[in-house]
């Protein structure tokens, strides 16, 4: 077992143990209960893995339901052992105080009145999360270059990352996708990874919906770490299929206009991608062109500033679901949107365009990006 699916088990099963003592103390179990709540908690424990199997062995059947439904699961048992741990620990506080006070605690819930209300908000927060999942947004930002060739006075980029095309996201939510990306009518479509999620058994009827998606100047991809997950060559031959042209370490001359240079994410090393140097990547890309670096992750490395103008990443989500997104700055400690970094390019960093894992947004609303390149004189 990988290092990371024994701490994903381990995390998982202890949010579940919290979720059983919670149960236990606000409704005490019969055993008939406790071994029926126990058999669901483990059934969803092993959903994630379970799910992977089933649908290596092409039974969709099973595995979409199961998917939809462990990975609801997944989102709401989150939210309620949030909200339960934010209320333990006013209780804690609370208590604290009492012997600091030398007072009696005050006790300002039952832990029957504390499960309800948490049961109840994380279901409700379930509710419009999957909701809010659905509802794609349009983002819209303006950058001014000097570097356009006099005869462009705007070039406009449309964005897409983290769609997570798989089991759970088909051929509905692809099409609100398709729709916000023709309204916004790009001259060049860019994927900055994890397009797709899991098997690519089945999927020919989304790779032919992203096909007749057509621009003036094409569209491009890189890989994501759910490339190299899903396997590289189903994954990388679906993108091929939808009409992109993934670029893992080059550079690609977009009709004069600009310079797109796209790298692999580092999950590739692990499945023995040849690892480019980014440097020396963009130090071959024309002097006095626009150059728009396409990589998944949002992490800016100094040893290329001054090298590229604009970097388009993707990968945390926003943290999907909030609070989440405070553990994702322990990692990634950049903000979502635009910024200026080093005081001489840019860096947008996409909430993404789908979901990974459970089906909903919690404060993070799903996006289509839309740059416009605008010729400064």
């Amino acid at each position: 077992m990988s290092l990371f699916l024994l701490t994903f088990v381990s995390l998982y099963a202890g949010m579940h143990y919290y979720a059983f003592r919670k149960v236990n103390a606000a409704f005490p179990l019969t055993t008939l209960g406790t071994v029926a709540l126990v058999a669901w908690m483990t059934l969803m424990i092993l959903a994630p893995i379970l799910v992977r199997f089933i649908e290596r062995e092409g039974i969709e059947t099973v595995a979409v339901p199961l998917a939809v439904v462990g990975y609801t699961w997944m989102g709401f048992l989150f939210l309620f052992c949030v909200t339960m741990m934010m209320i333990d620990l006013a209780r804690l506080l609370l208590w604290l105080g009492g012997l600091c006070f030398q007072r009696e605690a005050l006790v300002f819930v039952t832990a029957r009145q504390a499960f309800l209300f948490a049961a109840f908000l994380s279901f409700g927060i379930t509710i419009y999360g999957y909701l809010e999942a659905q509802a794609v947004r349009l983002e819209k930002i303006v950058i001014p270059t000097s570097k356009l060739p006099p005869s462009i006075k705007s070039f406009r980029i449309v964005q897409i990352s983290d769609v997570h095309l798989g089991l759970i996201i088909r051929e509905q939510r692809l099409e609100k996708i398709i729709r916000e990306i023709e309204m916004a009518q790009p001259d060049l479509l860019v994927s900055t990874g994890d397009l797709v999620d899991g098997q690519m058994d089945g999927m020919t009827s989304l790779s032919d919906m992203l096909g007749k998606v057509h621009t003036p100047f094409g569209k491009i991809a890189v890989t994501g770490n759910h490339e190299w997950y899903a396997g590289a060559k189903n994954s990388l031959d679906f993108t091929r299929q939808a009409g992109f042209s993934v670029l893992q370490g080059e550079l690609l001359d977009v009709s004069g206009i600009i310079t797109v240079a796209g790298v692999d994410d580092p999950a590739g090393a692990r499945f023995k991608s040849g690892k480019i140097n980014e440097e020396e990547l963009l130090k071959k890309a024309p002097n006095g062109r626009f150059v728009l670096l396409v990589k998944h992750r949002p992490v800016a490395a100094k040893q290329s500033v001054g090298f590229f103008d604009l970097q388009l990443s993707g990968h945390i989500h926003k943290g999907q679901i909030y609070p989440f997104g405070l553990v994702t700055k322990l990692f990634y400690p950049v903000k979502t949107g635009l910024s200026w970094i080093f005081d001489t390019c840019f860096l947008y960093v996409s909430r993404g365009t789908g979901t990974w894992g459970p089906p909903i947004r919690f404060l993070a609303p799903p996006e289509v990006t839309v740059i416009d390149l605008v010729r400064r004189y």
